[in-house]
C-alpha cells in the first residue's frame, strides 16, 4: 500500500531487525554527519542520516535533525516502533491503531486502504472544518480511526507501553539580540542562504512569485546558487475580481533578477473543481482549480522543488507596542531611545504619538458573539456544543513571548497544516516537493530576536539587507494584501456551486437550507464554500463505498 510506513499486528511475532521508512529532508547534513562521526555525509542519504543518528541517540535523536521529515524506525532490539514528525509539520505522518493492527504512513488514503480502518467520520473535525475551514485540533482527521502525529511530537510503540506521544520540541523564546545593523543584515543573508541551499541542493528550483519582499529574496538567494535558467516564477493573479497589482510588481521584480516568470489567472467564468472533490480529507479548494493545476503541472516539468516565501510575514510582525512595554518594564530607557533614534535614521520620520498608546489584540474576537452558519444541523450544534467550541477557538490569544506574543502565536495555529496539505502530493496529484525558507529554525529563531524597532515595521528588516537584490519599486513596496475575498467577489460574479446531496450530509447540514446559501457577506461567503466542500468531498467518499460494495 502507497504511502503505508509501518503495518504490523501487535499481536504477532516481532521482526529481530532495524529498518527506516522515511519522507525526509534533513538540513545541515555536514554537521550532523560530523557529530555522528559518518564520513563522506554527501554519499550517504536523508533516511541513512536519521538512522545513524537513532542507532546513536535513540529517540532523542529528533533533538538533532532540522528539516522537513516524516519517519517510522522499527527498533528489532528493543520490540519498539518509534516514528517522528518535524517541527512544524511540513511533512504529513498519521497512524490508526486499531487492536490488534498498528499502521504508520505518510497519506489518509493510504491508512483508509487497510480493511481495519473504517470510513466513519469524527464529527467534531468535521463541525470544525465547516465553522473554521480547518481542523483546530492537531492531532484529528475527519475519519475516526486515524490520527496525527502533531508537529513536534513523536510517536512511540510497544508490547507492554502502548502507544504514546511525546512533545519533543517548543518555539525558543530567545531575548532580543542587538547589534549593528550590517550584522542584522548579514546574518539574515547568510541564514537564508544557508536554509535556501539546504533546500535546492544546486537542483533547479522554481518559486512561487508574487513580487513581494519576500518571495523576491527567496528567489535572489536560490539564483545564487543556480543559473538564472535553473530558477523560475510562478504567480496567481486575481485581475478580473479585484484590483490586483501582483503581476507588475512580479515582471519587474522578475526581470531585475534575470529570471523567467509565468502567470495564471485565478478567474476563469464558473467553476472548475479538477477532481478536488476527491482529495484525502476536506479542503478549501482554489478558485479556478484548472489554473492551479497547470500551474502546478509547470512547476514540476521545471523541477521536482518550489519554494515560498511563508513565515516571513508572521515572524516580522510590527508588535512595537509590546516591545515598547518589555523595554519599559525593564527599565531600559536607553535601549528604548537607541531604537528609537534608529527608528528615526532608517524611515526619516519621527514615530507619531499614537504609537505611545497600547492597541487592543488583533487577535482577539472582542467577545463577539458565536457565528453559527444557519444551515448546520441544529443537532451537530446541540450535540457537540458548538457555540462553546466557537467562543473557545475564537477567544483572545495567549502567548508566553513578552515581546514577539501575536508572531510567536501566529507561528504555533493549526491552519498551518491546511496550508501544508494543499501542496501536498496526496491533495493536488502533483509530484512537486513544496519547501518553506522562511520557515527554517535558523532564520525564524533569528527573526523573532531582532529589535522589533525598526526592524520589524513594514518588514525593514528585508528590505535593508537584500536592498541589492531588490528592484526599487519592489523595495518601497508596501505590504498590499489583496482587497477583498477572492472567494466572495468569485460567488458574486459566477454564482455558488450547487451542495451534492449525499445520504450522510444530513447528519451535518439542514436540507431546507441547501437551495438557497446566504452569501452576501464575505463570511457567509466563505463559509457557503466550506459547505459546499464538503458536500462534494462527502459525495464522492460515499460513491467509493458503493463502488467498493459492488465489487
Amino acid at each position: 500500500m502507497s504511502g503505508i510506513f509501518a503495518a504490523f499486528r501487535t499481536d504477532a511475532p516481532m521482526d529481530g531487525g532495524t529498518w527506516i521508512a522515511a519522507d525526509a529532508r534533513v538540513d545541515d547534513r555536514q554537521t550532523l554527519a560530523a557529530a555522528l562521526g559518518v564520513p563522506h555525509e554527501s554519499a550517504r542519504s536523508d533516511e541513512e542520516l536519521i538512522l545513524h543518528a537513532y542507532m546513536k541517540w535513540d529517540v532523542r535523536c529528533v533533538e538533532h535533525l532540522i528539516g522537513d521529515f516524516a519517519f517510522a524506525i522499527w527498533d528489532g532490539r528493543a520490540r519498539r516502533l518509534f516514528c517522528a514528525r518535524d517541527h512544524f509539520g511540513i511533512k504529513p505522518l498519521y497512524y490508526a491503531h486499531r487492536a490488534p493492527w498498528l499502521l504508520a504512513g505518510r497519506s489518509v488514503d493510504a491508512l483508509r486502504e487497510h480493511p481495519a480502518i473504517s470510513d466513519a467520520l469524527d464529527d467534531v473535525a468535521v463541525a470544525d472544518f465547516l465553522l473554521f475551514g480547518h481542523k483546530t485540533d492537531p492531532a484529528a482527521t475527519t475519519f475516526r480511526d486515524i490520527r496525527r502525529v502533531p508537529p513536534a511530537h513523536t510517536l512511540t510503540w510497544s508490547r507492554d507501553g502502548g502507544c504514546r506521544l511525546h512533545r519533543y520540541w517548543e518555539l525558543p523564546i530567545d531575548e532580543p539580540v542587538y547589534r549593528k545593523d550590517a550584522d542584522y543584515a548579514a546574518e539574515l543573508r547568510q541564514l537564508l542562504d544557508r536554509a535556501v541551499a539546504d533546500r535546492v541542493r544546486g537542483e533547479r528550483a522554481g518559486v512561487f512569485f508574487s513580487g513581494g519582499l519576500d518571495s523576491t529574496a527567496v528567489a535572489a538567494t536560490a539564483r545564487r546558487h543556480a543559473a538564472s535558467s535553473s530558477i523560475r516564477g510562478f504567480c496567481f493573479l486575481h485581475e478580473s475580481l479585484l484590483a490586483d497589482e501582483e503581476r507588475r510588481y512580479a515582471t519587474v521584480a522578475a526581470a531585475h533578477l534575470g529570471i523567467e516568470c509565468r502567470f495564471y489567472e485565478m478567474d476563469s467564468a464558473g467553476w472548475s473543481h479538477a477532481g478536488r472533490e476527491r482529495t484525502p480529507e476536506p479542503l478549501v479548494p482554489s478558485i479556478d482549480a484548472s489554473a492551479q493545476a497547470r500551474c502546478l503541472d509547470d512547476a514540476a516539468d521545471h523541477s521536482r522543488i518550489a519554494l515560498t516565501g511563508e513565515g516571513a510575514d508572521n515572524a516580522l510582525l510590527y508588535e512595537w507596542a509590546s516591545y515598547v512595554r518589555y523595554l519599559l518594564w525593564g527599565g531600559r530607557i536607553g535601549r528604548l531611545a537607541v531604537d528609537c533614534a534608529e527608528f528615526v535614521r532608517h524611515s526619516r520620520r519621527v514615530p507619531l504619538a499614537a504609537v505611545l498608546t497600547y492597541p487592543r489584540s488583533r487577535l482577539a474576537n472582542d467577545g463577539a458573539q458565536p457565528v453559527i452558519p444557519s444551515w448546520i444541523s441544529p443537532d451537530l450544534v446541540d450535540r457537540l456544543h458548538l457555540e462553546e467550541r466557537w467562543r473557545d477557538v475564537m477567544r483572545p490569544a495567549a502567548s508566553p513571548h513578552q515581546t514577539r506574543p501575536a508572531a510567536y502565536f501566529s507561528l504555533q495555529l493549526p491552519l498551518w497544516q491546511d496550508l501544508f496539505d494543499s501542496w501536498d502530493p496526496s491533495y493536488t496529484g502533483v509530484a512537486l516537493d513544496v519547501r518553506h525558507p522562511f520557515l527554517d529554525l535558523r532564520v525564524l529563531r533569528f527573526l523573532l530576536s531582532v529589535p522589533v524597532i525598526p526592524w520589524c515595521r513594514e518588514k525593514y528588516l528585508l528590505r535593508y539587507a537584500f536592498a541589492a537584490d531588490l528592484p526599487p519599486q519592489v523595495r518601497r513596496r508596501p505590504k498590499t494584501p489583496l482587497p477583498g475575498s477572492p472567494e466572495h467577489a468569485k460567488i458574486a460574479r459566477d454564482g455558488l456551486p450547487p451542495v451534492m446531496r449525499s445520504p450522510r450530509l444530513g447528519a451535518y447540514a439542514e436540507s431546507a437550507y441547501l437551495r438557497a446559501l446566504p452569501t452576501s457577506t464575505s463570511m457567509q461567503a466563505e463559509a457557503a464554500l466550506r459547505l459546499v466542500t464538503f458536500s462534494r468531498w462527502l459525495a464522492g467518499l460515499e460513491s467509493m463505498r458503493v463502488a467498493a460494495a459492488t465489487d
